[in-house]
């Protein structure tokens, strides 16, 4: 059913830009460098006593080299490419990238952990090891392992292997993982030996439900970012990194009487239910190409949902079945992460690609309403290898301390940083490991940003050469700031 103009004037009256949502997000605004809400004046300072209490105050250079925090705050390595171990006795995959944390036997952690490596795993010093009976195509250098954290001790296991450029993915209100392959390979392409750009679920707790991998064609072939999982209305949200046109939203409808569960969407019809991308209008009924045309945060836009005629894209990529005035295109569709009664959704940035040039949004999916709603807005930043502006928003978590906690991948310095339900942000940690030189240094992304189920350690990645640290001290709720 179409979202009509009346339908439209009055939900965007309802959200409203600088309404705050209920929920433990709220209405976020900008960065130090974004373009100023009316709601919070204008963009703020990092440090804490420019925020008026908001934040841990500044960072702290690591002796180690590896990672700058806050006065009071620590981290652990938990894995580390090349050093630490899976149980069979390889080394941990590199390329570290999605994670999602879950509450294991005996007050362990378990941590699903994608690895984002592409094509022919003799491109790879450390591809996930072909674990007998988890493998789906023996030619792929991806996949998944599962992290088991004690106080004192961390296994390590394969949880899938044999697929591509595994990268955001996404938990389940039943307590899987949803890990996505950011590719459109095919049989015979870059080595591969099967059709790839799917999604399969990993269970973190039953070894045995992950043998035999095999992809929920459900919904769809294409670049996979990340998903989310309605858990009301049982419907799946995925969003699509490309370009060359710019990818899209997706929204995938079950089937009637289907109900979830672990391993049930393993056992669908590869045809079955609705897989639809998203089409988005203004409050005057105009259609809205991109998403970059936002340039203010506070933006709504209505939202309809436009089938995909081929959803294991055999001969034309999902997103360029349409033509241009079918549906509404974004760059860069990166993390989500479902709260507040529906999904945060990023766009990490958009160049040349794009109407509009911007360093990254935060886009907020109001189901009910089906309204879109901009939260965050990065402005250009002018100035990547300087220590303070933040660019290149990529995945995301809900914080239980309050407002969303956001990885960096941008350009020059990357870092961990908190957004507040009233708009601020502040720096939680650094990436001061240099995989480049001194006359040109590199920092790579962080990725894969998951709190512990108590909410006590805050996990995340250095993508490469492929780290997963734990940072523990003195967290607190955050003031609206």
């Amino acid at each position: 059913m179409s979202l009509t103009r009346r339908d439209f004037a009055r939900n965007s009256a309802l959200t409203g830009a600088g309404v705050a949502l209920a929920g433990s997000v709220g209405a976020l605004a900008t960065a130090p460098n974004a373009l100023a809400s009316a709601e919070t004046g204008g963009a703020g300072e990092e440090t804490a006593a420019a925020h008026g209490g908001v934040g841990y105050g500044p960072l702290l250079p690591d002796p180690k080299g590896i990672l700058a925090l806050p006065a009071g705050f620590s981290y652990r390595i938990i894995t580390r490419t090349g050093e630490t171990k899976l149980e069979s006795g390889e080394s941990t995959p590199s390329n570290h990238d999605g994670t999602a944390a879950f509450e294991g036997p005996r007050g362990a952690t378990l941590l699903v952990n994608n690895h984002e490596l592409k094509g022919p795993r003799a491109n790879w010093k450390y591809p996930v090891p072909l674990t007998e009976g988890l493998v789906y195509d023996p030619a792929a250098s991806g996949g998944c392992t599962v992290v088991e954290v004690r106080r004192d001790q961390v296994a390590e296991w394969v949880g899938i292997a044999g697929t591509s450029t595994n990268c955001a993915g996404g938990s389940t209100p039943w307590g899987t993982w949803l890990t996505c392959e950011e590719t459109e390979d095919k049989a015979g392409q870059n080595g591969m030996t099967k059709d790839h750009g799917y999604v399969f679920e990993v269970d973190p707790e039953d070894r045995r439900a992950n043998r035999d991998p095999r992809p929920v064609k459900a919904l769809g072939r294409y670049a996979h970012e990340a998903v989310v999982v309605d858990p009301k209305r049982g419907h799946l949200y995925l969003t699509e990194d490309a370009s060359g046109p710019n990818g899209l939203l997706y929204r995938w409808t079950p089937p009637e009487g289907f109900r979830h569960g672990r391993g049930k969407l393993r056992t669908l019809a590869d045809d079955a239910g609705r897989l639809q991308a998203f089409k988005c209008f203004d409050s005057g009924g105009k259609f809205v190409d991109d998403l970059s045309r936002a340039t203010k945060t506070g933006t709504v836009y209505g939202v309809d949902w436009v089938d995909v005629p081929d959803r294991d894209a055999r001969t034309v990529p999902t997103r360029k079945q349409f033509t241009d005035g079918e549906i509404t295109r974004a760059r860069k569709l990166e993390g989500m992460w479902w709260g507040d009664g529906g999904a945060y959704i990023v766009s990490s940035f958009a160049r040349a690609e794009s109407p509009v040039q911007h360093d990254g949004q935060v886009w907020f999916y109001d189901p009910k309403r089906r309204t879109l709603t901009l939260k965050v807005l990065f402005g250009v930043n002018p100035d990547p290898a300087g220590d303070g502006a933040f660019d290149g928003p990529d995945n995301i978590t809900v914080s239980p301390y309050g407002g969303l906690v956001i990885a960096e991948d941008g350009e020059g310095v990357q870092h961990l940083f908190g957004a507040t339900d009233g708009g601020r942000t502040y720096p939680i940690a650094r990436n001061d490991l240099n995989i480049g030189t001194e006359q040109e240094p590199e920092y790579s992304e962080f990725t894969g940003v998951t709190f512990s189920p108590d909410g006590s350690t805050l996990f995340a990645n250095i993508q490469e050469p492929g780290i997963m640290v734990a940072i523990t001290g003195p967290w607190k709720r955050q003031q609206r700031g």
